[in-house]
């Protein structure tokens, strides 16, 4: 069989992995298997693209000689469509967009900021404002955080699981125009899990994105050394154990500005609490308030009681729907 999924990205990690998320949900498509470049005889393959000036400004519009945006490899792989193509991001909706042209039935992922018409299914948080016949909306991102990604993850870093209990887990990306994330929001974050552990002891565990800013990463180090659990600040730290801290952690503590990790803690089934919820404007406060509403999440409150969350699953509804929609099974 030939390539049956393409999954067209800029290679950004939080675009590609909503775009793997969907597409190993609609191909049954390991994680294995759909973590790099794959030969023309596998089920999927994965394009990280950027484009070429001028295309790469105006993207996702169509400018004249758009075939070329992204190159000569990818200009003659549009001779060989896919049956289906995934996209996120703008670099991604134009390759989407080409690929629809070519023959493919396409799925862009996040608002692509022109009309939705130009692919078969746009798929955007409930917080943007696109509506449409083909936009189908969901709370959150995708991912493939559940119970069976969780087991799979204790199994890989049972070492995780041996740490103190109550194990708590700080998750952190960084500052962002919605989200001001500075100094004095830190004090309060610290000063807070300080107050928790010395009310109920066990262990408070810390994990950074790439967006974690320098400062930050050292006042994390400084702040709370004195606490048992573990750190992973940068690469200095070795293997990223973030999918071993969600299955492992009975309570998440995450930055407010981070869509993702949001999405994923409230897939766990832990006590999830949002550290500085009120910090939030615009369309990350809207989220954080639907979660909150649904019961997925909280306000971290050093005082409460572990409280396990509902938990919130997306990618399963959205598959269906598109599967429906677009014949794909």
């Amino acid at each position: 069989m030939g390539e049956r999924i393409w999954v067209v990205t800029d290679g950004r990690a939080g675009n590609e992995r909503q775009a793997l998320a969907l597409a190993r949900a609609l191909g049954g498509v390991t994680e294995s298997s759909a973590s790099t470049m794959l030969s023309s005889d596998t089920a999927l393959r994965v394009w990280r693209l950027r484009a070429f000036a001028p295309w790469q400004q105006a993207a996702p519009r169509r400018l004249p000689g758009s075939e070329r945006a992204f190159g000569d490899e990818f200009r003659l792989a549009l001779n060989a469509p896919p049956r289906l193509a995934i996209g996120c991001g703008r670099q991604g909706a134009l390759a989407t967009r080409l690929l629809r042209e070519a023959g493919a039935r396409v799925v862009q992922i996040l608002d692509p900021r022109i009309d939705p018409r130009h692919w078969d299914a746009v798929i955007v948080p409930e917080h943007d404002r696109l509506r449409g016949a083909n936009v189908i909306t969901l709370l959150g991102s995708l991912h493939e955080v559940d119970a069976h990604w969780l087991q799979a993850a204790r199994l890989q870093h049972p070492a995780i699981g041996e740490l103190p209990a109550p194990r708590t887990v700080l998750l952190l990306g960084g500052p962002i125009r919605n989200v001001p994330l500075d100094a004095r929001w830190w004090r309060r974050t610290a000063e807070a899990l300080r107050r928790l552990h010395a009310r109920e002891g066990g262990s408070v565990s810390v994990c950074a994105s790439r967006r974690t800013p320098a400062w930050l990463i050292a006042s994390v180090r400084k702040d709370l050394a004195d606490l048992p659990g573990l750190r992973w600040l940068d690469a200095r730290d070795g293997e990223n154990p973030y999918p071993g801290l969600l299955g492992w952690a009975q309570r998440l503590v995450v930055s407010p500005d981070s869509v993702n990790m949001l999405s994923e803690a409230a897939a766990t089934g832990a006590d999830v609490r949002i550290a500085g919820a009120e910090i939030a404007r615009g369309r990350h406060a809207a989220f954080i308030a639907s979660l909150i509403a649904r019961g997925c999440a909280q306000d971290f409150d050093a005082q409460a009681p572990l409280t396990p969350a509902t938990v919130l699953q997306e990618l399963p509804r959205v598959a269906v729907i598109l599967r429906g929609r677009l014949g794909v099974s």
